[in-house]
């Protein structure tokens, strides 16, 4: 979710909707990832899948509804399967003007955000052993690749992880047609009508990739091109097993999503630092409460926030939340919301070449030392599921 940025998300689709080539600046910093920490080399595919059924809501060509997602799992071998970058180089040459106007302690210049690599391996044949599955969202109108670093831990310990892109509510993604960029028709966060239309879809598209796993998990292909899939993919799917997590409004999808599962499909989820309440409908109102918020599910929730961004606002849902059975609250001491992505990595090394000052560091990541902020975060993640998956 879009926080404290130096201007609208209304502002960004008009930047959007004006993009027609930006001139590259000077670029010489490469960010690197942490490695993730457990047994497995990772490997990673991409799927692109088409709700047939269901009409983009954010576009006005009466297109389908479609989702971009990347599947990461344990891999069998990642002999002559390179490593995938954290962007396309569409993606990266988007976030170099994205970057500076949604969020104002990045640099205008300096990094080579097309240089990023990860460390899952493009294609690789799957260990065909049947593993649990989580689904992770992103904030509103960021990337899935924003939450590679903690995706493949997950998987180097055995997990199968499915990344989502919302199209339309993200910078940028690619799709086969080209890409598409950001195009809701206003600011969710000031516009409460909208930001209901934002979860509910959210919601169903969550819901849309869970139905689309079953078909993978089956022997079919639900990649809309039917591109090849890696060896034993389909083998690797335990859907008895299914855990949900996201941050900013992905940690709100994950909550929400575990309570409306009426097929008890999902197991467990993980809000992180996502609102659980709906905009007010006048300044100085209370918002509504989320569903889940006011009633509660009966499956294990864990709210993981950091101390930085705690406001009434937090406070108050995630109170109401809190007196619901099974669910659990930690707060990250000295760290801020996008400690709970790949910026908690990232962030500190802009910082440490000069591109990013110390009020800026703070603001994205606070002061927790990323050596220690990479390894906790995971740590909440990884015991959760741990926990309540296997």
């Amino acid at each position: 979710m879009l926080h404290r940025t130096s201007v609208s998300i209304a502002a960004l689709a008009v930047l959007t909707a004006t993009l027609t080539g930006v001139a590259e600046a000077d670029q010489n910093l490469t960010l690197t990832l942490p490695s993730p920490t457990g047994p497995h080399h990772v490997g990673v595919t991409t799927l692109h899948l088409v709700d047939a059924d269901r009409p983009d809501p954010w576009s006005t060509d009466g297109r389908p509804r479609d989702v971009v997602i990347s599947v990461h799992y344990p891999a069998l071998n990642v002999r002559d399967h390179p490593v995938a970058p954290q962007l396309t180089p569409t993606a990266a040459a988007d976030f170099s003007w994205y970057a500076p106007v949604a969020f104002k302690h990045l640099p205008t210049s300096g990094v080579d955000w097309a240089a990023t690599l990860t460390h899952s391996h493009v294609d690789a044949p799957a260990r065909p052993t049947r593993r649990p599955v989580v689904l992770y969202s992103p904030g509103l109108s960021e990337p899935r690749a924003f939450g590679t670093t903690t995706a493949e831990e997950l998987a180097s310990r055995g997990y199968v992880v499915v990344t989502v892109d919302h199209p339309g509510e993200v910078f940028s993604v690619d799709l086969p047609t080209g890409p598409r960029r950001f195009a809701l028709p206003g600011d969710p966060s000031t516009d409460p009508a909208l930001y209901r239309a934002v979860i509910a879809t959210r919601l169903t598209d969550t819901a849309f990739v869970l139905d689309q796993l079953e078909i993978l998990a089956s022997g079919g292909n639900p990649d809309a091109e039917g591109r090849t899939l890696p060896k034993n993919l389909a083998r690797t799917l335990d859907l008895r097993r299914i855990g949900l997590y996201g941050q900013g409004l992905g940690g709100t999808i994950a909550a929400e999503a575990m309570h409306e599962d009426q097929g008890r499909r999902i197991d467990a989820a993980i809000n992180m630092e996502g609102f659980l309440d709906y905009h007010p409908e006048q300044p100085g109102q209370d918002g509504e409460l989320l569903p889940v918020a006011q009633h509660g599910v009966n499956r294990p929730l864990l709210l993981l926030g950091t101390e930085g961004f705690q406001t009434d606002r937090y406070r108050r849902a995630w109170s109401a939340m809190l007196t619901h059975h099974g669910v659990q609250q930690h707060i990250l001491a000295d760290a801020n919301h996008w400690t709970l992505t790949d910026f908690a990595a990232t962030a500190p090394q802009m910082h440490a070449a000069g591109l990013m000052d110390t009020i800026g560091l703070a603001a994205m990541v606070g002061t927790i030392d990323p050596t220690v902020a990479v390894p906790t975060v995971r740590r909440h993640v990884v015991t959760f599921f741990d926990h309540h998956l296997r």
